[in-house]
């Protein structure tokens, strides 16, 4: 007969053995307005890598999507996301305007804008998206590109951290 810690352990390790593996990953989708004339770009982050990244670079407690949210957590966002998104038209870095956030679930919706873009004269676009990628070796982001009715996309690591849309 099988000791009650025995049991236990066998009972116990299959659900050692199933729990979930994090995934560590961004989405971002480039789209252009025509109305606009600019290129606009959502980026879905989970909430707690964001906040975890924010508080080890920045030392805030930023405590994303909560009644305590930091009044800095938009400056330090628009910080983060300038150091790790680089945007290119036809081989030059442009300027973009972080324009906000929201929460959905479990992720942080952030919406960039980079405005003054007459698609028709572009030739290449550019992105280079190293989000989190500091923090967690297992990053990858992922970039959707929905532009002249072309649809491209890329899965960016950090050693391959740019993707390219040749139009």
């Amino acid at each position: 007969m099988k000791t009650p810690k025995k049991l236990l352990l066998l009972f116990l390790l299959p659900l050692f053995a199933f729990t979930a593996h994090k995934f560590y990953v961004s989405v971002t989708m480039v789209e252009y307005s025509e109305k606009e004339k600019a290129l606009q770009l959502t980026s879905r982050i989970f909430i707690d890598d964001l906040d975890k990244l924010l508080s080890e670079r920045y030392g805030i407690k930023a405590a994303l999507a909560t009644k305590k949210e930091s009044p800095q957590a938009d400056f330090y966002i628009d910080k983060y996301l300038r150091s790790k998104i680089v945007f290119r038209i036809d081989g030059k870095p442009v300027p973009y305007k972080f324009l906000g956030k929201e929460y959905k679930d479990d992720l942080v919706i952030c919406y960039i804008e980079v405005p003054d873009v007459e698609l028709d004269k572009v030739k290449t676009l550019e992105i280079q998206n190293d989000l989190l990628t500091d923090l967690f070796e297992e990053q990858q982001n992922i970039v959707h590109f929905k532009l002249r009715g072309q649809k491209k996309s890329f899965v960016l690591i950090r050693e391959n951290n740019k993707g390219m849309l040749n139009l």
